[in-house]
């Protein structure tokens, strides 16, 4: 994440971007993210995959970026702020766990094997049998590339049920072309196909995903989710600096 409210980043540079991502010859990150002046909301929320595209809302990046503002002074316990999608609500407890008020989802397509919706993101959620053991950047990058989802492409994320209100969560993200430790529009749309398609009674389920345990809550009307939250802690890893 870089602090970018003086305009230093060259935001056009997608080789740059793609760089500095790079996990054998730079930092080595799933995407990159930028923190900008905000206007009317305390900043703004630039998203970059890490084959330097702008892509669409990232929500674990979003819980990041609330860290990263209240780690920088610009916030303190509550903020509004902008990104791709929308304008997004957060709060971050004394503990660090972040709240983040993701988009409503208005419209969920249920599938005979699958269902799709877009929570910031697109996503197709398949539950399987072999959660462990399954080939996730295989088989989802043959989904994320099938006739399916065009050129656009999709996220892809395979789930099993733990608990009438657990699913353990795997997911392929287009932009990293890779299977992911953990994707906050993933789990969000996980939890809301597993209530839609009954396989849950609860409006707040636990996402277990590699890179460790997220919440999301919601409202529902129908297949109309509102008051859609996104809930867990964001862990400083480490700051440098970089020249390009």
């Amino acid at each position: 994440m870089v602090d970018n409210r003086d305009d230093i980043f060259p935001k056009n540079d997608t080789k740059l971007v793609a760089k500095l991502c790079d996990r054998k010859f730079g930092i080595g990150a799933d995407g990159l993210i930028l923190l900008e002046n905000g206007g009317s909301t305390d900043f703004r929320m630039v998203y970059y995959n890490s084959d330097g595209n702008e892509s669409t809302m990232c929500g674990n990046g979003g819980r990041c970026i609330v860290a990263f503002a209240n780690a920088l002074d610009i916030i303190d316990n509550e903020t509004e702020f902008d990104a791709v999608d929308s304008r997004h609500h957060a709060t971050i407890d004394d503990n660090g766990i972040i709240s983040l008020h993701m988009k409503d989802v208005n419209t969920v397509s249920v599938y005979e094997n699958y269902v799709f919706m877009d929570t910031g993101s697109p996503h197709h959620v398949e539950v399987v049998a072999n959660l462990p053991e399954l080939d996730v950047k295989g088989i989802g990058a043959s989904i994320r590339y099938s006739g399916l989802y065009g050129n656009q492409g999709a996220n892809v994320n395979f789930v099993s049920q733990a608990g009438p209100d657990i699913f353990s969560v795997r997911t392929y993200e287009r932009g990293v072309e890779d299977e992911t430790l953990s994707c906050g529009t993933g789990v969000t749309a996980v939890a809301i196909a597993m209530k839609v398609t009954g396989k849950t009674e609860a409006h707040s389920i636990t996402l277990q995903t590699p890179g460790g345990n997220l919440k999301v809550s919601f409202k529902q009307k129908g297949k109309q989710f509102t008051d859609v939250y996104l809930t867990g802690p964001a862990k400083f890893v480490f700051k440098g600096e970089a020249e390009w």
